[in-house]
């Protein structure tokens, strides 16, 4: 994938990712926050890995590379060749495709990926060429290690690209039966075939039947070549191995011309010729100098015939990162909704079994249960109208299952009974009699007519349990407190004994004070204030136990609290 694919996956998985933890996942907002901060800093770890690997792998010179929008073959070519590359470049641009050298220190699966982040649009026109000139090789298990380096880089390539890149094994050998290159090669879906630069391809059959002699000893030794090819390379790249998969070939070329550079007198080619031929030495079989000419040590013929590679492109699978990260993404937001819910259920559970255990009696706990319950009604009465908040959505919300529930046991409440009125605090009743209209001056009898005004004041005052009935003397300040405070209480005593006698009132209700000129109600400086002061006052006050009257029970708790109250 080039870098805006790569820089698009990345906002896209950084835009997945504030949307599962700001919106779905099961914690509070600050921890969400740091959450999706720590997956934004691994993003973007990952994004600079891949793009400081893509370009740094290697370093070629691909300068002559065909545009991007070149839709030929491609080759990476690995291995042998029967002469030096033909230009300074390691890129080599026919008609019918492109060739690139990879050298042998140069990882494969390291120059495909280079040439990938250069043209990310080349991935189903890359094919490997392996190249083997038996005649270049003096040691069979070498060669055998050399080749199973390149099946482990080209599964490597294969894994890394997402494509079954094609591969193609290609086998040279030197001789002097012929001036020009003779190439057979078995393609997909057909036979082998014969290849000429100045005749059309043809059958192994009418070849040798049309080229007679010379033809039919060419084949022998292509027939030579194609036994030593197939038990040491192709087995190699087929083999069963538990380490690498098994490659198949999806093309093999078997080449032969005048010329082969740098090969070797005895190699493990002629080793084989001798030991299967039971010949030491074939007279023309060996390469020839290097004065002869080759016209192609390339099978360029075979550039049009090669198989496209298997696999997305790198805009499927750039969309399909994006699909799987999509999933990824909303699997996380499945499961936390789904949490969110379960989280939900069981709260608003746990609030209604922890109302019904409460006794209805019990009232203050009880109301602080109701009151959690209504605000769960409230919260499932939103949700109800407004849609459920998104971090339950998804089609998983609960909440309606609970929603009468909750109802329900509101309804059920009985809320506890008003409590009692307080009674209005009962001020004592004073009569305030003016002594002067009771008593002669210094006498503390009655006169003989102070009775009608003793049944008209008194009309009020009257014995019942619980009540004191208070009868107060005071003076006004002539003469002194020695003879004021006795004459005030003699008095009371005296209109005390006239209340108990006429109205037949026991004498435990009541209480007889003399206060003397103590408390006057206004000044004494003057005769109307002096006049004022002398009095006796009569009062109800409020006392637990007071005037029990014969054949009446004892006060209750209640009037006693009454009488507490009032007289606080």
């Amino acid at each position: 994938m080039n870098h805006a694919q790569q820089r698009g996956l990345a906002l896209w998985a950084a835009l997945l990712s504030a949307a599962v933890c700001l919106f779905f996942l099961p914690a509070s907002r600050q921890a969400a926050i740091v959450i999706f901060l720590v997956f934004l800093g691994l993003i973007t770890a990952s994004w600079y890995i891949a793009r400081r690997r893509d370009q740094h792998d290697v370093t070629l010179r691909l300068d002559d590379l065909p545009e991007a929008t070149y839709r030929q073959p491609v080759v990476l070519v690995c291995g042998d060749l029967p002469m030096a590359w033909p230009q300074q470049s390691q890129v080599l641009t026919v008609t019918q495709g492109c060739w690139i050298r990879v050298e042998d220190f140069q990882d494969l699966e390291q120059v495909a990926r280079q040439i990938l982040w250069q043209r990310p649009d080349w991935e189903r026109q890359l094919s490997v060429m392996v190249c083997v000139c038996p005649q270049k090789h003096a040691d069979s298990e070498a060669l055998t290690s050399r080749l199973l380096t390149l099946r482990w880089q080209i599964s490597q390539l294969r894994k890394e690209t997402g494509h079954s890149v094609p591969l193609v094994l290609n086998g040279q050998v030197g001789s002097a039966m012929t001036n020009d290159m003779l190439w057979q090669a078995a393609l997909p879906g057909e036979g082998v075939r014969v290849w000429r630069e100045s005749t059309a391809p043809c059958s192994i059959a009418a070849w040798v039947t049309s080229g007679g002699a010379p033809a039919m000893q060419q084949q022998v030794l292509m027939n030579s070549l194609m036994g030593w090819f197939h038990s040491h390379v192709t087995a190699v790249f087929m083999d069963e191995n538990p380490d690498v998969p098994a490659i198949e070939p999806a093309a093999v070329l078997w080449g032969m011309g005048p010329i082969l550079a740098g090969s070797l007198a005895s190699s493990a080619w002629t080793a084989w010729l001798s030991r299967h031929t039971a010949m030491q030495q074939v007279a023309g079989w060996q390469p020839v100098g290097t004065d002869s000419t080759v016209i192609s040590p390339l099978p360029d013929f075979a550039l049009p015939l090669l198989p496209e590679g298997r696999g997305l492109t790198p805009r499927g699978r750039a969309w399909r990162c994006a699909l799987g990260l999509f999933t990824l993404a909303a699997i996380a937001a499945l499961l936390s909704s789904g949490w969110n819910n379960r989280q939900l259920l069981h709260r608003v559970s746990f609030d209604i079994t922890r109302y019904y255990r409460i006794p209805m009696n019990d009232y203050d706990p009880k109301a602080d249960a109701v009151a959690v319950l209504r605000e769960d009604a409230a919260l499932l009465d939103d949700h109800a109208r407004n849609g459920a908040p998104v971090r339950m959505g998804l089609g998983l919300y609960q909440g309606e299952r609970l929603r009468l529930r909750v109802l329900e046991a509101i309804r059920s409440y009985i809320p506890p009974p008003p409590p009692p009125k307080p009674q209005a605090k009962q001020a004592p009743k004073i009569v305030r009699l003016n002594s002067m209209s009771l008593f002669d001056s210094g006498s503390a009898d009655l006169k003989a007519g102070s009775t009608r005004v003793l049944v008209n004041a008194l009309v009020g005052i009257k014995a019942r349990p619980g009540w004191l009935i208070v009868v107060a003397g005071h003076t006004d300040n002539t003469g002194s407190q020695q003879i004021n405070q006795p004459l005030s209480l003699k008095r009371a005593e005296a209109v005390r004994d006239w209340m108990r006698d006429s109205g037949d009132v026991p004498e435990s209700c009541f209480a007889v004070q003399g206060y003397g000129a103590g408390r006057p109600v206004t000044t004494n400086d003057t005769p109307e204030g002096r006049a004022l002061n002398r009095r006796v006052e009569i009062s109800l006050v409020p006392q637990a136990n007071a005037c029990q009257l014969p054949g009446n029970p004892p006060a209750s708790s209640q009037d006693d609290d009454a009488s507490q109250h009032n007289g606080e």
